[in-house]
């Protein structure tokens, strides 16, 4: 689940406080790539199997983003990243700005999750840079993944059943008491909403506020419903488009109908011309990546009319490409399977979710076939409920979100306000995609809910300047004329 973030406020050298110097090392003065600002570092050790605590450890890092004011409050603001698989260090440039008000009086806290960044990372070679042909083939993908697998078991913190979200849960509560930070202000954006909620599950004592954007929640069986959400995604996208561009629907099932076919395209990030057959399974995934962003989802029917009228895929894979190539929402492979395998998976033949017409099970197939070799951690029941909300929680949807639609964000709303409906705010903005946070206004809204001085005045919140919001107008290629 990714989600694609930059600006930052000179910042004075504060320090937070350390409540447990034994178990972390003194935070230091470093610098992060897209911050102009030195910032402060830390790492604290943690057993890599906490029933084994003098086996293999791993070292969980943070960034930590002191807060302006002189008088600052004492909750700092814990930002959760998603994937799962994305160093929330990394994303801190482009969270900064949406940020950037409450951290005036609070610190700011991001800590790469066990799996990511440089808390004993999972990574996997980068594919981007594959020739097309060796990056869409199915089989060879899987067999990277087999060898990956194979790789990461070799390191020193090489057992993978060792990086679920309730195991990574324990490490962020281990560096609040390092910091001594009283309490979170926990802010997830679509796994790290999943990571949130299980914080709040095992630790609701110390969460004052939450912000959850783009729901992920722990009952969530991933491989299914990424069929029926972006199904519905695109469904929706051809139903708004159909004054403008009538033939959208037709275009389509005229494309899926050609398929396989041999096309020529430029690798969008060599520039190389290749030629490679394109398959179902190949456009469905191309489709799927510019959904999650309304302003590259506008350029999906020229692209489709494109592909459909006249063989010319340059923009569908151009669009695909331009979704995944920033750096700092590349996901770390062998922790983003650590997770899925262990909690997702092995719900996979139970779920309700139906699957979309055109999607089918093409993930479930992908994930079953990877799965069937990567160790599985233990997860415990009580992962997938989902108990009622001690505390404030915001909770943010986009309604054309392809992954984490607004559905998720109202069965999430309704178990944590069972009892106190007054806690917990569902927000919808109908023309968002894959993150509301995105959404200029909602810097604002996020300020007012955790600098709000009770629990009684942080809700409802006003979210009128985001719900207003159009959908983007749908791309018009430039007609070239004749020069006069």
């Amino acid at each position: 689940m990714r989600e694609p973030w930059q600006r930052l406020l000179l910042l004075p050298a504060l320090l937070l406080g350390l409540g447990n110097a034994a178990q972390a090392s003194p935070l230091k003065p470093c610098r992060v790539d897209g911050i102009p600002n030195e910032l402060q570092c830390g790492s604290l050790q943690r057993p890599l199997d906490p029933d084994r605590p003098d086996g293999a450890q791993v070292d969980i890092h943070y960034l930590v983003v002191p807060a302006i004011a002189r008088n600052k409050q004492p909750d700092a603001v814990l930002m959760l990243a998603g994937g799962p698989g994305q160093s929330a260090i990394k994303i801190a440039p482009r969270m900064l700005s949406r940020l950037s008000r409450l951290n005036n009086r609070r610190d700011l806290v991001f800590i790469d999750q066990r799996g990511t960044g440089k808390s004993a990372p999972l990574d996997c070679p980068d594919d981007e840079q594959l020739p097309l042909t060796e990056q869409f083939d199915t089989a060879a993908q899987l067999r990277r993944l087999d060898a990956c697998r194979a790789a990461l078991e070799k390191l020193p913190y090489g057992d993978l059943r060792f990086f679920t979200t309730t195991l990574a849960m324990q490490d962020m509560e281990a560096v609040r008491k390092a910091l001594g930070v009283p309490q979170w202000n926990l802010v997830g954006g679509s796994y790290g909403t999943r990571a949130a909620l299980e914080y709040l599950r095992q630790f609701p004592a110390q969460v004052r506020r939450s912000i959850i954007d783009g729901v992920a929640p722990p009952d969530m069986v991933l491989p299914a419903s990424f069929s029926t959400d972006t199904q519905a995604a695109l469904d929706q996208l051809i139903a708004a488009n159909a004054k403008t561009r009538p033939q959208l629907r037709a275009d389509w099932q005229k494309l899926l109908a050609s398929l396989p076919r041999e096309v020529s395209v430029a690798q969008p990030l060599t520039g190389v011309s290749e030629r490679f057959t394109v398959t179902r399974e190949l456009l469905l995934r191309a489709v799927r990546a510019p959904l999650y962003q309304p302003a590259l989802a506008a350029a999906l029917p020229a692209a489709i009319h494109a592909a459909a009228a006249d063989g010319n895929f340059a923009g569908l894979f151009g669009l695909s490409t331009a979704f995944g190539s920033n750096p700092a929402v590349r996901l770390a492979t062998g922790m983003h399977f650590s997770v899925v395998c262990a909690e997702d998976m092995p719900r996979l033949a139970d779920a309700k979710d139906a699957p979309g017409a055109d999607f089918q099970a093409l993930d479930a197939e992908m994930y079953r076939s990877v799965c069937k070799t990567w160790p599985r951690g233990t997860v415990p029941a009580d992962f997938y409920k989902i108990p009622p909300a001690p505390s404030p929680v915001l909770v943010m949807s986009g309604g054309a979100d392809p992954v984490t639609p607004p559905r998720h964000g109202e069965h999430v709303a309704r178990a944590l306000g069972a009892g106190h409906p007054e806690r917990v705010q569902h927000l919808v903005v109908p023309e968002a995609g894959h993150g509301v946070m995105a959404v200029a206004c909602v810097r604002d809204l996020m300020f007012r809910f955790i600098d709000a001085k009770t629990d009684a005045t942080a809700l409802p919140q006003d979210g009128a300047c985001a719900t207003r919001i159009p959908r983007p107008p749908a791309f018009q290629p430039v007609q070239g004329g004749t020069a006069k």
